[in-house]
């Protein structure tokens, strides 16, 4: 793989990748959340979540960057950055972005990439996963636009037949977001004692703002460690529980120190003590969370401003 300069030949594709008479990417349901209308779909009683959490180890990239001699673990952090201000620039869900960079991962297991070629597999694998969560995916054009038209897009569409082909075209991999979504859909009411109370009275009333912050924040610190490779040997789920465990001790933190800052003024989230754990191996989860902690140690400024 190797970078050139855009061609100037009209491609018979259409701007989206798709022949012109498919508009639109079908949306990928069975327990993750249609992000485009804000709707979530049915996990059919945690049956849903059992055949990820067992497929999940299928789709692990362990190790991916030990055959790329020119691919780093840094390269690779500052890509995945990237594509999470893309995501949020293109307004796409968590889930395409983790989509994405398993999509890369898995890729990189398979291929050596050349390091000016990097940033091109990264809104390729961007681009696939978008056609598998979305309901629109990002048009070519603006993907290439945001590499500075470093690309060209039979460039691009040639590395998306060799991803879908070196991958055996299996992409309904089980990913951070959506283990984020089943656990806090599922744990809420444990976690936030004010939030459980408001479900029973108005079962359709938006989360209390203690739960918002809390998913806010376990979303943050996926976030993180989706850009740092030494997370690539643990399994989303895994992550993902840490991620809310993490961010339920930052809630109880912040809250006893408005309490103490500002008596009366603000109020105590209540937290069971229990959180969601479902890992088989205890030693893989506590060497998760020291690492997520260190991670947040090393990360202060992005968990600080709350909504």
């Amino acid at each position: 793989m190797s970078s050139s300069s855009p061609s100037s030949s009209s491609s018979t594709l259409s701007d989206s990748g798709f022949e012109d008479e498919l508009l639109c990417s079908p949306v990928r349901c069975g327990g993750h959340r249609c992000a485009s209308y804000g709707q979530v779909c049915d996990y059919e009683d945690s049956e849903t979540f059992i055949i990820q959490r067992l497929n999940q180890q299928q789709f692990l990239a362990l190790n991916c960057l030990s055959r790329q001699p020119q691919i780093t673990a840094e390269a690779r952090s500052k890509l995945v950055s990237w594509l999470i201000a893309v995501r949020r620039q293109l307004s796409l869900s968590f889930e395409s972005c983790c989509l994405a960079v398993n999509i890369m991962d898995r890729f990189l297991i398979t291929t050596s990439v050349a390091a000016d070629c990097f940033q091109l597999l990264g809104v390729t694998s961007l681009l696939i996963a978008t056609k598998q969560v979305e309901v629109y995916s990002p048009r070519i054009t603006q993907l290439l636009s945001l590499c500075c038209n470093s690309f060209s897009r039979e460039q691009l569409c040639n590395l998306e037949c060799l991803i879908l082909l070196r991958l055996n075209f299996r992409l309904a991999a089980p990913t951070l977001a959506f283990f984020l979504d089943y656990f806090t859909s599922h744990f809420a009411g444990h976690q936030t004692g004010e939030f459980i109370s408001a479900q029973n009275a108005h079962p359709h009333k938006e989360p209390s703002s203690a739960e918002n912050k809390w998913r806010w924040l376990a979303c943050k610190v996926c976030e993180l460690s989706l850009a740092d490779y030494t997370f690539n040997k643990y399994a989303p789920s895994v992550i993902a529980q840490c991620a809310l465990i993490l961010a339920k001790d930052l809630l109880k933190t912040q809250s006893v120190q408005n309490t103490e800052n500002n008596t009366g003024a603000s109020k105590m989230i209540c937290f069971e003590e229990d959180a969601p754990h479902t890992c088989e191996n205890p030693l893989l989860f506590q060497q998760c969370m020291e690492d997520l902690k260190l991670l947040l140690s090393l990360n202060q400024e992005a968990v600080q401003d709350v909504p």
